[in-house]
């Protein structure tokens, strides 16, 4: 069966056209909608670009600038393309680069069109900008892939290398043909070409909503382990972290210590100062404990002023020198609400699993007591928890 090559040409346009609405449509309720944006008008102006390409049927002024502009339109889609996968990875963009793509593109088809009249060297020039543009977003997509996104990445990433590839083989085999190439004429390059990049198209499509439906559980998994009103992890996913340190201790043999915090008169605060001040007393010392702590401890709103840190791996004296690090930061910081300055304090208490053992509840109960020796010690103080404490 022959395939006409204007058909094919419609069939790929219309596809990039729904394409661009499908994109937008799976991505409207993610964050990184820049990047989704992005990769929509990618798709329109491709599609937009195929179609105004192959409007015409006999060579004309108009087919001509139709030309130029369906060059333009297909190579801005790809840069966009290129730049909606950088803020996606949220790296640097480059737009200057990205505009130059589209430059050089026009000016070769103009000047193949207009000036210099080679339809065999547009369609080469052209093939090989894109085939250089597609192996652009294939190696961003396949450099510098974490685990959580690898596979989704090196599937989008191997279609664009794909495309760059046809694109490529496009190219050598209109220089190495006998026959003087025309954009009108059904030649056999022509459709077997667009119907294999027609279903790239739609892998890269695919691609696409595979990395924006792993960011969608990304933040939807974010909203739920995170305190609203300090950034802080949740309850909840303390909970669960407890449990995963207890699986890998019991497996080990390590150990690792946890401590309570609590805010110092933090009713005061709120009576006195009002309860917006206080939340900002709260993401202070979120900020500053994040700030001490190191990259692989945990650091967790309990419950009302109350912050809990799990610190795996960490001795009893690593951790008190951890707390009272905490403690000092926090009490040289000054607040200033309404003209007025204040100063704020801490106390903490401390246990680890050496002594008491990976039970969640009796951890938490151990540096609970502990902290409450500490309140009675006349706070600002750190106390590291002792069998006496219990009683």
């Amino acid at each position: 069966m022959k395939l006409d090559v204007r058909t094919t040409m419609v069939l790929l346009a219309m596809l990039s056209i729904m394409i661009s609405g499908l994109i937008l449509l799976a991505g409207l309720r993610t964050r990184s909608f820049t990047s989704i944006k992005q990769w929509s008008i990618a798709s329109l102006c491709i599609g937009l670009g195929l179609g105004s390409a192959y409007f015409f049927r006999t060579v004309t002024p108009s087919a001509k600038l139709a030309v130029v502009v369906g060059s333009a339109l297909v190579a801005s889609g790809v840069a966009l393309q290129f730049t909606g996968i950088q803020s996606f990875k949220l790296s640097r963009i480059y737009k200057g680069l990205a505009i130059s793509y589209v430059a050089v593109t026009i000016l070769q088809t103009y000047w193949f069109e207009f000036i210099q009249i080679d339809i065999s060297a547009r369609s080469i020039a052209n093939s090989l900008l894109l085939s250089i543009g597609y192996a652009a977003c294939a190696s961003l997509l396949l450099r510098n892939t974490k685990p959580p996104l690898r596979a989704v990445l090196w599937f989008t990433g191997l279609s664009f290398a794909l495309l760059s590839v046809v694109m490529l083989i496009r190219a050598i085999v209109i220089a190495h043909s006998l026959e003087v190439y025309s954009l009108y004429s059904n030649t056999p390059i022509n459709p077997i070409t667009f119907v294999i990049s027609c279903v790239l198209q739609v892998c890269v499509a695919f691609g696409f909503m595979l990395m924006l439906n792993h960011q969608f559980i990304a933040e939807i998994e974010k909203i739920a382990s995170r305190d609203t009103l300090t950034g802080a992890f949740n309850r909840r996913q303390l909970e669960q972290e407890i449990v995963r340190l207890q699986s890998r201790f019991e497996r080990t043999g390590d150990k690792f210590s946890l401590m309570l915090i609590d805010v110092d008169n933090f009713k005061f605060i709120n009576d006195n100062y009002g309860h917006p001040n206080g939340d900002e007393v709260l993401r202070r010392l979120t900020n500053i404990a994040i700030a001490t702590i190191r990259v692989e401890d945990y650091f967790a709103r309990y419950g009302g002023d109350e912050f809990c840190i799990l610190l795996p791996s960490t001795s009893t004296d690593k951790a008190l020198i951890v707390a009272d690090r905490l403690r000092e930061a926090y009490a040289s910081t000054t607040f200033e609400f309404g003209g007025e300055v204040m100063k704020s304090s801490i106390s903490i208490g401390i246990t680890d699993s050496s002594k008491i053992g990976l039970e969640s509840r009796n951890l938490i109960g151990a540096a609970d007591r502990a902290l409450y020796k500490a309140k009675q010690y006349g706070r600002n103080k750190v106390v590291f928890y002792s069998a006496s404490d219990s009683v």
